[in-house]
């Protein structure tokens, strides 16, 4: 396992954390508690030491899973907890809220479930347009000072925004979409990580499965699945294309380093200038097995120039995962 240290923290974070989103049922499917928290405590024996959640996961029940795998696991000095703040369930739908009333709410919540008094990284789930960042800023900024947090983090955010919330608090995470098939952040928001020392926690590594190695023409997706039709990538003609694209890179994989896919894949992300960590979405213990496989080796410039003709080849045009983003409440 490789570690990263947290500036200005001490928080030691494993550079492969484990993605909560999916383990719980809203837009992937049924959900299998069972099997998450098993996912949890096998996490946790492989040495992960940092695990992202967030209220909107299943309604709460991702954090209930988490809190209670590390209380039985007794590891809560030896793991960081990363969860978010800023949305809200509404008649069914997920919206931005970002009110300092929902905020202290939203944050009392967390604690509970997640069986402890502070909480390591805390997150603006998504900048909300009906509250002033600056108003979100301070609030975070008082957690940070009471000593409710120990780091302050976004996500989704452009680097605009990250710029008007430094200006009232410290930032020391950013948790952007990034992925070998969804590269938007390379134009702005990991350049400017890089150039503020903002740690970054990429999540959707493997593009909701794509890079995974697993599907094929026939693959199908349960009722509720965002790959059945709402994420644009898998809908024809395009998820053909990002098919071939996936069987070249596995060949690659295969033949240049004895790995699979999904190592490949995450291994090109870590090698990126300004990432930190890997958000590694798992539903089922078996899915981290190719965990312990990153470690040992990197990709040279040649190796990287291959991937680039590659992706080149088959998706010369890379689509936003903007899908993804809630709607504002109604003000």
């Amino acid at each position: 396992m490789e570690f990263f240290t947290l500036a200005e923290t001490g928080l030691k974070l494993s550079r492969v954390g484990l993605g909560t989103w999916s383990m719980t049922g809203d837009w992937w499917g049924p959900a299998d508690p069972q099997k998450a928290y098993a996912t949890l405590r096998q996490a946790i024996d492989l040495g992960v030491t940092l695990f992202d959640t967030a209220p909107a996961y299943g309604r709460g029940l991702s954090e209930e899973l988490l809190g209670q795998a590390i209380r039985d696991a007794g590891c809560r000095d030896q793991v960081v907890i990363a969860t978010k703040a800023g949305l809200q369930w509404v008649n069914g739908k997920v919206v931005r809220n970002c009110s300092r009333s929902w905020l202290a709410q939203d944050l009392e919540n967390s604690l509970r479930r997640l069986q402890t008094d502070v909480i390591d990284i805390y997150q603006v789930h998504w900048p909300d347009p009906l509250e002033p960042l600056e108003e979100t800023a301070a609030f975070f900024r008082q957690l940070l000072q009471e000593g409710k947090i120990r780091a302050i983090g976004v996500s989704n955010f452009s680097p605009q925004q990250m710029e008007r919330f430094r200006q009232v608090a410290p930032l020391h995470t950013a948790q952007p979409p990034y992925n070998l098939f969804e590269r938007q952040i390379e134009a702005d928001v990991l350049p400017y990580c890089r150039a503020n020392g903002i740690a970054t926690l990429i999540y959707s590594p493997l593009c909701r499965g794509l890079l995974g190695g697993r599907m094929t023409p026939q693959t199908t997706f349960p009722p509720g699945d965002l790959r059945g039709g709402i994420d644009p990538k898998f809908v024809e003609p395009r998820y053909s294309q990002y098919l071939k694209a996936t069987e070249a890179l596995s060949r690659f994989a295969r033949d240049r380093y004895g790995k699979t896919l999904a190592q490949l894949a995450v291994r090109w992300l870590l090698d990126q200038p300004g990432v930190s960590v890997a958000l590694w979405g798992a539903r089922k213990p078996h899915h981290l097995e190719a965990i312990s496989g990153l470690w040992g080796w990197s990709l040279d410039a040649e190796a990287m120039q291959t991937i680039e003709d590659i992706l080149q080849r088959y998706v010369p045009e890379s689509i936003p995962p903007s899908f993804m983003s809630p709607p504002a409440r109604a003000a």
